[in-house]
């Protein structure tokens, strides 16, 4: 691990984001940490933040250029930033679908392929692309959230073949609940359809649930740390339930993984 590892992490105003932030800076990297507006984020020590919508292309390109007029170069990208949402597919409209897959795939993209020119140009660079268990397996009344974690998934395996020609490497960090405040302020689609109702309401209320028990976003930020300075691996899975997760489905039949998910969130 070298102290002089340039790292920017997206999405620090809170959660996974922002402890990465403080465990890259522990490492004493020079951290950069993207956030909408810096005037309403508390400072993180020995971080710069950098004002930077991930939605918006502008926005990306003037803060990658701030950043490298800084820094000078780019090692590491942590794309950390993301939101999510509540509610059956049918519930779901598609403007709603657009706003989440704008920030958790179309926002990702934007900000690598404002990175990359740099990383080619210098020959290295890890990209680290915080993905979920979501990714890899389903979840009832988060349908559109999955998807879009599964896209970042086929993105990253995709990329890195293309990418490891010029010294750059890309994996993915799949954590499982974590407490956070996305998770325990999950917003709900709009659109209600009652027969969906009852089981929706066990739905939010085992995730709730879940998260209020999950551990801090400590350990997914170690393990995105151990992602992007480490050797490179292209999937790894926080300890305790992702890593369980990640085994089960890839070792036990589908019907037990199936049913062990239906009770995770209390269903029949």
């Amino acid at each position: 691990m070298s102290p002089s590892k340039v790292v920017v992490v997206t999405g620090v105003s809170s959660g996974i984001g922002r402890a990465s932030a403080i465990r890259f800076a522990e490492q004493g990297c020079r951290v950069f940490g993207t956030v909408r507006n810096t005037a309403k984020v508390q400072a993180i020590p020995n971080v710069t933040l950098v004002e930077m919508d991930i939605r918006d292309d502008a926005a990306v390109e003037r803060g990658v250029h701030s950043i490298v007029a800084q820094a000078g170069r780019i090692d590491v990208l942590v794309n950390s930033a993301g939101v999510t949402l509540l509610g059956a597919a049918e519930e779901t409209s598609i403007e709603e679908a657009q706003t989440l897959f704008e920030t958790n795939l179309f926002g990702l993209l934007r900000v690598i392929r404002a990175v990359l020119p740099h990383m080619r140009q210098q020959s290295s660079g890890r990209i680290v692309n915080v993905s979920s268990v979501l990714g890899f397996l389903p979840a009832p009344y988060m349908a559109l959230y999955s998807a879009s974690k599964h896209a970042v998934e086929g993105l990253s395996e995709t990329l890195d073949h293309e990418l490891r020609q010029f010294g750059v490497r890309v994996s993915l960090v799949e954590p499982s609940f974590t407490k956070t405040n996305l998770d325990l302020n999950a917003p709900q689609t709009a659109l209600r359809i009652a027969a969906y109702s009852q089981e929706l309401g066990i739905v939010a209320k085992a995730i709730q649930n879940n998260v209020q028990k999950a551990p801090s976003p400590d350990g997914v930020a170690a393990t995105i740390v151990q992602a992007a300075l480490g050797p490179w691996r292209m999937r790894h899975t926080p300890k305790g339930e992702a890593s369980l997760l990640a085994k089960l489905r890839r070792f036990m039949p589908a019907g037990p993984v199936e049913k062990g998910l239906r009770k995770t969130f209390g269903l029949a």
